[in-house]
């Protein structure tokens, strides 16, 4: 069934990390349905919203416009009582500058939806075969950024994040790479031989992965070029050898333990 959607709404949708066929079903359906989308097109495939839109759509970029210029194409599409798809890379959650367009159209008193999608750092776990949450290893994920034009809140510095030892999944931050892997080993917890995977554009044709090290990933990454669009993600979880199957696993699965939908059994008794 289609995702019913309101005359003059306005629908942040997440297109996801780069492959279009990674938007989620409802935002596919909106765009369909939609009259005016906007998209970040120095971030999202050009393909994607041309691929589900329909024949009599407007279609626009935003790359070289300014939050003014942008609310004012979506407040008067839906005042018109037209529907409104605006595509954000990613998740929409996740620095993806939409707080301050709901804001204003807070102010102007029209209504919007948010539509979830795919993040980066999921992406990336995907394409590489982990899982970020490994039991008695690591059990915490935390979503970063190194500090650069926007400045990092008290408290949330990356050597203070790195303290805990959980996976981080740093965005924004390839080109500050070599403070990025300082603040890291200054956190206390990691080593320089923690592991780290760098990937650029993961999902997109020209996707491409780096593996190493905190001692090894400044001149990995400096040699491959990457200046944007690249996630670094440093966790515990990414070392192979946790796939050994004598490895501690969850408690879930394990064949003794009870809980709501199974009772466990004990040594020798029947499966």
């Amino acid at each position: 069934m289609t995702y019913p959607v309101a005359a003059g709404t306005v629908y942040f949708i997440g297109a996801g990390p780069g492959a279009p066929d990674l938007i989620t079903v409802r935002g596919r359906d909106i765009l369909a349905q939609a009259d005016l989308i906007l998209y970040a097109d120095s971030l999202v495939d050009d393909g994607l919203p041309a691929s589900w839109a329909r024949a009599n759509a407007r279609i626009i970029g935003t790359a070289d416009m300014h939050l003014e210029q942008i609310v004012a194409l979506m407040r008067d599409a839906a005042r018109a009582g037209q529907v409104v798809a605006r595509l954000h890379s990613g998740d929409p959650s996740l620095y993806g500058a939409v707080h301050e367009q709901m804001a204003a159209l807070d102010a102007l008193d029209i209504p919007y939806e948010i539509v979830p999608g795919v993040t980066a750092a999921f992406a990336a776990a995907a394409r590489l075969g982990i899982e970020l949450t490994v039991p008695e290893v690591v059990q915490t994920v935390i979503f970063t950024r190194a500090s650069g034009r926007t400045p990092m809140p008290p408290g949330e510095e990356l050597h203070r994040l790195a303290a805990h030892g959980a996976s981080l999944a740093i965005y924004l931050s390839v080109t500050r790479i070599q403070r990025v892997v300082d603040d890291l080993l200054a956190g206390g917890a990691y080593t320089h031989n923690t592991p780290v995977a760098v990937l650029y554009r993961v999902s997109w044709p020209d996707e491409t992965i780096i593996h190493g090290t905190l001692g090894d990933i400044v001149a990995k990454v400096k040699a491959a070029g990457f200046t944007r669009q690249a996630l670094i993600l440093v966790s515990p979880a990414l070392d192979p050898a946790l796939k050994q199957t004598d490895r501690a696993t969850s408690r879930l699965y394990d064949r003794t333990y009870t809980h709501r939908f199974r009772h466990g059994k004990q040594s020798g008794e029947q499966a």
